[in-house]
This record gives structure tokens, sequence and C-alpha cells, in this order.
């Protein structure tokens, strides 16, 4: 079994899934003949009679609500059913809402897809994640300071502030860590004091206000870097006008996070999923501002993926389920 090293090290390069998992091959936004599904009410929903989104946090409620209403208008208006938007306090809230059964599907993290998953015991399925600028399935987490701060690298911070965004975020908490700790950094010890700030955008004022030295939060590591780069918090704070670059220095990223899904329950109709599959895939194409608006950003579109995209990063929320209860 490869060490908790070595699956940090594989996870952070992007490397393929455990070869135990057979995968089909992905269907993509760029692909030709990709098609938006037709509109009128379908089969599946007299088992969803109400279609249910969750939507995760990382910035403030009444954001995140105006830039989904589109996304939410488009779904009811192709498939003929209400459709309901649930803003999750945090991002371990959308989790609770899938276990719970209060929600039918939600954009996630990798990592809290993975611990979602093993908390329902499979009970959501990976529908399509977003790929970048060049194709890649990925993103980045991007550790900022303010640009007047005098930090300029990671040994810089030694003894300063961290803020994390969530503690179910992957690249606002959980990739770094553990990329800290493969590096040899313990952050327990080498910074002055670490905390959650609630989410990436208060990560971010949280910094700027000068409440935390530096903070963790996404990226798309491509793009133009004074925009915010293509896609992720940072750009969707440029947009809204609440931020800068120029007040920020990134003095970190990591390596390629596998990016992650949108997901829905596993017990829904087949029938539902495909028609989401096909929703996705089609959408960059044919609503290009709807997209934007619930991707942060711009990119090349979706790829279709299954659980076994996200095989390691559930083996190492198993792992690091397993260190907690040995140090009860």
């Amino acid at each position: 079994m490869p060490s908790r090293r070595t699956l940090i090290a594989v996870l952070a390069a992007g490397a393929a899934p455990l070869p135990a998992f057979a995968q089909p091959q992905p269907r993509r936004s760029v692909d030709p003949g990709v098609t938006f599904p037709e509109p009128g009410r379908r089969g599946w929903a007299d088992a969803i009679p109400v279609l249910r989104i969750g939507i995760s946090g990382g910035e403030n409620e009444t954001d995140r609500l105006a830039r989904n209403e589109p996304y939410r208008r488009l779904l009811e208006e192709t498939f003929g059913l209400p459709v309901r938007l649930y803003p999750a306090a945090d991002f371990a809230g959308v989790g609770q809402a899938f276990a719970a059964g209060r929600i039918e599907m939600a954009q996630m993290g990798a990592a809290n897809y993975a611990g979602t998953w093993i908390d329902t015991k499979g009970g959501i399925e990976a529908l399509v994640a977003a790929e970048g600028d060049d194709g890649s399935l990925g993103y980045v987490a991007v550790m900022v300071v303010r640009a007047d701060s005098g930090i300029a690298d990671l040994q810089g911070m030694r003894g300063k502030s961290l803020a994390w965004a969530d503690p179910a975020s992957t690249s606002g908490y959980f990739a770094p860590r553990a990329a800290l700790r493969a590096a040899g950094i313990e952050p327990s010890t080498y910074f002055s004091r670490t905390g959650f700030a609630g989410g990436h955008e208060q990560a971010v004022v949280a910094v700027l206000h000068r409440q935390y030295d530096a903070g963790c939060t996404w990226a798309s590591g491509q793009g133009d870097p004074a925009a915010g780069f293509s896609r992720g918090a940072l750009r969707v704070m440029v947009d809204k006008g609440m931020l800068d670059m120029r007040d920020l220095r990134v003095i970190w990223r990591s390596d390629p996070i596998p990016a992650g899904p949108i997901a829905c329950r596993a017990d829904l109709p087949e029938g539902f999923k495909e028609d989401m599959r096909r929703f996705f895939l089609a959408l960059p194409n044919t609503h290009r501002a709807i997209y934007e608006g619930i991707e942060r950003g711009g990119g090349t579109g979706f790829r279709t993926v299954t659980h076994a995209d996200y095989a390691l990063v559930v083996r190492l929320r198993e792992e690091e389920a397993a260190e907690r209860r040995r140090r009860r």
C-alpha cells in the first residue's frame, strides 16, 4: 500500500486513478456533436418533484444566489420542473444535505466529494468536472499575502499567521496542508497560528484586513494573474470589484489538484444523470454566461468523470480519518 507521502505526491501531480477502476472514455464540452437537452418534462421528474441544488460556501449568500439564479432558471425551463437553490453555510453543509436527502445535486470540491462519498457509503455519484484553459482536469491552491507585507515566499511565513478557507475545502485546507507536510512543514508549529476564515472569499478578506498574514484559496493557475487568473475565488472577487490584485501577492501555489465534480445522489434515475451530463457538457457552448457564472470564470468546459477519478482523494480522506481515530 502506498505511503501517505507517496499518495500526496501522486495526488499533487494529478496522476491517473488506481488501476482497479475501469473508466469509460470521457466526453468533453469540446467534442463535436455535443448538444443541449431538448426542452420538456422528463419521465424521471415523477421521482424528483423538485430539483434541489446545493450551493457551497465561499462567498456571501446573496452573491451566491444571484450568481446561480440564471443557472436555476435554465434548469427549470429546460426540464419543466421546479428547481430550488439551497445555500450551505460551509462546505461540509453540502455533504450533510446529501446525507440527509435534502438535495439532489451540488458542485463540490474533490475532498468534500470524497468525504461525502465515504459518509454516505457511496450515496453520491460524480457526473462532470470543469476543465482548465489548457484542457487539464485541475486547478491549484494558492497562498496569498498583502503586497505590502514584506513576505515574498513560504520561508517568510515562518512565525506568521495563516487563514485556511474551510475545513472541508480541497484547495482552502486539505491540499495545501497535505502539500506543506509533504515538504516537511508542519503547519501547527511553522505558523504562529492558523484558523478557518469561513470560506474562500472570507480568507482573502481576512488577509486584506490584516486579520491574518496569509490565506489559502483556489485559482485556475492559468490566464492573467493580474485579473485573478482565468477562474477561481480571486477572479470572482476581482470581477465583483472587491479586489485589486495589485494589493495581493501570491507566494505559493500547489501542484495541480483534481477538479471537484458536480455530483448527484447515486439513487436517482439514470435518465436524470444522463440529462444532467448533457446539460453541463453543452452549457459552455450554448449558455456561456451561465457557465462562467457557476464556474467563477472561463475554461474549455466540462468533462464527464466517475468515482475512479477521485479514488486517491478518497483514500487520503480515509487515511486522515484513521489517523484522527488513532489520536483519540
